[in-house]
């Protein structure tokens, strides 16, 4: 597995984003689909040292858009902008696409929703691009155990779960646990700190997280064979975002010993 980190931490210009994760040691990075634009992703190009993890979806939706609605044409907006974003990832050589799940937690809207996922995976599948749902406190999915089961009654194989320590602290669920539940299905990760009750992406160990959890959640991924990004999410609204980062990846990087490939 391997260190990457969502650039949305920070809010300068997106040429100044780019130097400073170099800056900070980062050689993988989540991005939204409006970071880039198509005339600018040259940036990354002449950057062989800095690469796309992956690029999240439920950012940059045209109004309406909704992959869970009973509303055919609003099913179809959000269809095609997964797949527009699914096409920007595989062009910027990514490999994963996440989804954050909408509030609805009716049985119908579920329905479509999962019906909604399963064509977005089979259409990501031939970009060569995993697709995942994180599971998030407030929507319709708001465990992992939940989300599992949500992904599992699909059975799409190229459908997983975007696995958030931050989100599970707040759903009062062991992160080794959900991890070993996964297994397979597990496609990314997200490391992030809070109170406990808000989604508020805290500096790794500013909050209840602890040392022995985050070592805990690395053997656990090590254990499943687990060989992709475990990616820093920490908010642009800290007082020293740079600071945060450069704090969480040494952590990140002294928890993992022995299991991150890179640094």
């Amino acid at each position: 597995m391997y260190l990457s980190c969502c650039v949305w931490a920070l809010t300068a210009p997106q040429n100044e984003v780019i130097a400073d994760m170099r800056s900070l040691g980062f050689k993988s990075i989540d991005i939204r689909p409006d970071f880039l634009q198509p005339e600018d992703s040259q940036i990354l190009k002449d950057s062989p040292s800095l690469n796309v993890s992956s690029v999240a979806a439920s950012f940059g939706a045209p109004e309406g858009a909704a992959l869970e609605s009973s509303n055919a044409e609003a099913r179809q907006k959000a269809a095609a902008h997964v797949e527009e974003v699914v096409k920007q990832c595989a062009a910027l050589g990514g490999s994963v696409v996440y989804l954050v799940p909408g509030k609805d937690d009716n049985p119908a809207a579920l329905k479509c929703y999962a019906d909604s996922l399963a064509q977005a995976a089979e259409k990501a599948a031939s970009y060569e691009v995993r697709l995942c749902i994180e599971h998030f406190p407030g929507t319709a999915l708001p465990t992992a155990a939940g989300t599992l089961d949500f992904i599992n009654a699909i059975s799409h194989p190229n459908l997983g779960l975007l696995f958030d320590i931050g989100h599970v602290q707040i759903s009062g669920e062991d992160p080794a646990e959900v991890i070993n539940m996964a297994g397979e299905k597990l496609t990314y990760v997200h490391l992030d700190d809070n109170d406990g009750h808000g989604d508020l992406h805290w500096a790794l160990l500013d909050g209840v997280l602890t040392t022995d959890t985050l070592r805990e959640t690395f053997t656990a991924l090590q254990g499943i064979g687990y060989a992709g990004a475990v990616s820093l999410e920490l908010s642009p609204l800290l007082d020293d975002p740079y600071n945060a980062l450069e704090r969480s990846r040494q952590i990140a990087i002294d928890c993992g010993s022995g299991y991150l490939n890179e640094q």
